[in-house]
């Protein structure tokens, strides 16, 4: 089998957009729109992450912003927009939770743990800054692709769990199976004024994408879903009066209702301002909670940073790369700056960065005017924002926690292989019953597990076996042996893109020799092909004859398994051998066997028979049927010729496969 990836339309080079000062003013008003419809997707999410994750909404404004402004200097991802995200709101409160959070029960010890936890995301800001000039951003490439997507999806009903109680005007503390134990009981005594608003939310939120492509006008499309949602919670919200402490009665019973279920911003912006509080590293109690979170902080963050801004980049428009080191560099800077003022945490989100791209943005400025907005909104409208419902927020989280753990995802990751949906439960259930980290290490040994049972040798489970032949002046064929998995794929990528990026060649990989071929290899295979295609270059796969797919998808994983090769035997005229040596070849033989021979039909020849050769080769079923098929065509078609096929075992099958 051959993959082969050829580019068909690159931008020229003088077209492509480019995040400098040229482009700043080439580009405002491109941008500029784009960073004001990101902006009205990002203000309540920043708001509902912030005060998920146990912080002042204004915190993640202060991300957006500062990330904003930091990043889009420092960086040189042209579209991804940097922010806080859903995805660390686990992390964050789960610091703050272990630093002694209450949730509003105890005000000052929430703000000694608010203060802790901006300390510890300060230090993993220096870590991932660390991890940057130690170009490390390719340690993204070690985790599998199952287990990936199963810690987002674990934080994704994490997210939905501890949110739901929210939407119903209840509060939710402790772990999410606790949350989870609670919930009936939590709705049972649901607010009715309060959950009206948030049902009325979740019904635009879910309901939005279907009725979107049948409007018209077409402007009508360009509504976010979050802003509609601001437009009618805002209004039923000053319907119930939420803005004045109140009792109500409904179905015999009386509910409360007031500014405690509104959105709370501070009038002056510089007053929200709040310092870290590093004695968390010197406390007997805390120094070991607090480098453990360092860790969390810095390594899921990290990994959805990079993971985000990589697909970004495969939907820029003009197919423009990141520098991962340099990202992850600007994102840790801008950590370090936000975590110092009383910010959460920023990624580059991929929810709001693919917005942008829909949206028209150009440059990296883009994600400039979009944190420029947000910081004049709260800085020049508190008034506006403490009227939306916190429902409504939760609603959004709600919706994004869903997406994160979609149905979808699982059908998704099933196809793939029967393997990959174990390995992505497991982590779900990792995460859920212990924590994201430990999660993670469930689902990548899980993994292993897999690759024992397939037969992978356990010297090939960390190094690549690779060897590198020279095909011509402009090819490379690198010829894998042992296994190519998710864990000893860094160095495999490093040699190829070596040869092939740096040094300008196209690539053959063969993978003949390998046992296995994960999943995330396969993925990360047709990526990098991609990246060929993008230098004008041509990334070549092949010698997965022998190998059986363990699902009918692409990227399934790949397993050698030893199957019966075919002999094909031809006999005619010796001076057809030349032309018989040649197309074998050309068809991916290995080898082939000539000898001369005498023979005679049903005529007898004068001489007594013909000078004949008796050619044989050893090849794939598939290349038997294509070398037959060339057989009925000239020049063969021509001669007389005798040929046939028969099935044989093979001692060594990797001495007959390409």
């Amino acid at each position: 089998m051959t993959d082969t990836h050829r580019n068909a339309s690159r931008p020229r080079e003088a077209d492509v957009p480019r995040g400098d000062s040229a482009g700043f003013v080439r580009f405002l008003r491109a941008d500029a729109a784009s960073g004001f419809l990101v902006f009205l997707i990002a203000l309540p999410l920043c708001l509902g992450i912030s005060l998920a994750s146990g912080f002042p909404p204004v915190a993640g404004v202060f991300t957006a912003a500062v990330g904003a402004i930091v990043t889009s200097l420092l960086s040189n991802s042209e579209l991804t927009i940097k922010g806080p995200a859903a995805g660390m709101i686990v992390i964050v409160v789960g610091a703050m939770q272990s630093f002694g959070f209450t949730g509003g029960a105890d005000p000052a010890a929430d703000l000694a743990a608010y203060r802790m936890t901006i300390a510890v995301g300060c230090v993993a800001g220096l870590v991932q800054v660390g991890l940057g000039l130690l170009r490390a951003g390719a340690l993204v490439e070690f985790f599998p692709t199952a287990v990936v997507h199963g810690m987002l999806a674990a934080i994704g009903f994490i997210i939905c769990i501890k949110q739901l109680p929210i939407v119903f005007g209840q509060k939710a503390m402790g772990e999410p199976i606790e949350v989870l134990r609670d919930l009936p009981e939590k709705m049972v005594h649901l607010n009715p004024a309060i959950t009206v608003i948030g049902l009325v939310s979740l019904g635009i939120l879910f309901g939005w994408p279907f009725v979107r492509p049948r409007l018209r006008p077409a402007w009508l499309r360009l509504i976010p879903a979050q802003l509609l949602v601001l437009a009618v919670a805002v209004p039923l919200g000053q319907w119930f009066d939420l803005a004045h402490d109140h009792y109500y009665r409904f179905g015999g019973q009386d509910y409360t209702i007031g500014e405690s279920f509104l959105v709370t911003v501070p009038g002056n912006l510089l007053a929200a301002i709040t310092t870290p509080d590093f004695t968390v590293f010197a406390g007997t109690a805390t120094r070991f909670a607090a480098a453990w979170w360092v860790v969390m902080f810095a390594l899921v963050g990290s990994i959805e940073s990079l993971l985000s801004a990589k697909a970004i980049d495969l939907l820029d428009p003009w197919k423009r790369k990141t520098d991962m080191n340099r990202d992850l560099l600007a994102v840790g800077v801008g950590n370090v700056a936000v975590a110092a003022i009383g910010g959460l945490p920023m990624i580059s989100e991929i929810v709001r960065s693919k917005a942008n791209i829909d949206n028209g943005a150009r440059t990296r400025f883009a994600d400039l005017w979009h944190g420029v907005f947000l910081l004049a909104c709260v800085g020049l409208a508190p008034g506006l924002i403490h009227m939306i419902p916190l429902s409504a927020l939760a609603a959004m989280l709600v919706y994004t926690g869903f997406r994160l753990a979609s149905p979808r995802e699982f059908i998704n990751v099933f196809a793939i292989g029967a393997e990959q949906l174990a390995i992505f439960v497991a982590t779900i259930v990792g995460v859920l019953a212990t924590d994201l980290l430990m999660g993670v290490g469930i689902g990548i040994l899980l993994k292993f597990v897999f690759h024992v049972i397939n037969g992978v040798p356990l010297s090939t489970l960390l190094k690549p076996f690779l060897k590198v032949t020279p095909v011509d002046d402009h090819t490379v064929q690198i010829d894998a042996g042992g296994s190519a998995v998710f864990s000893n794929w860094i160095p495999f990528r490093r040699q190829i893109e070596q040869l092939g990026l740096v040094q300008r060649h196209d690539v053959i990989v063969n993978l003949a020799g390998t046992r296995l071929v994960d999943a995330s290899v396969m993925e990360k295979l047709h990526e990098l092909a991609l990246d060929f295609e993008q230098a004008g270059l041509r990334l070549d796969i092949v010698g997965l004859d022998a190998h059986r797919q363990l699902s009918s998808h692409p990227l399934a994983t790949r397993k050698r398994v030893t199957l019966q090769m075919r002999r094909v035997t031809v006999v005619g005229d010796e001076a057809i051998e030349e032309a018989l040596v040649a197309m074998v070849r050309e068809e991916g033989a290995t080898g082939y066997t000539a000898v001369p021979c005498r023979g005679g039909g049903r005529t007898p020849a004068a001489d007594g028979g013909r000078a004949l050769v008796r050619f044989e080769t050893i090849v794939s079923a598939e290349t038997a049927g294509r070398v037959l098929d060339r057989l009925r065509r000239p020049p063969f078609v021509s001669e007389r010729l005798t040929a046939w096929i028969e099935p044989v075992d093979v001692l060594r099958l990797e001495q007959f496969l390409v």
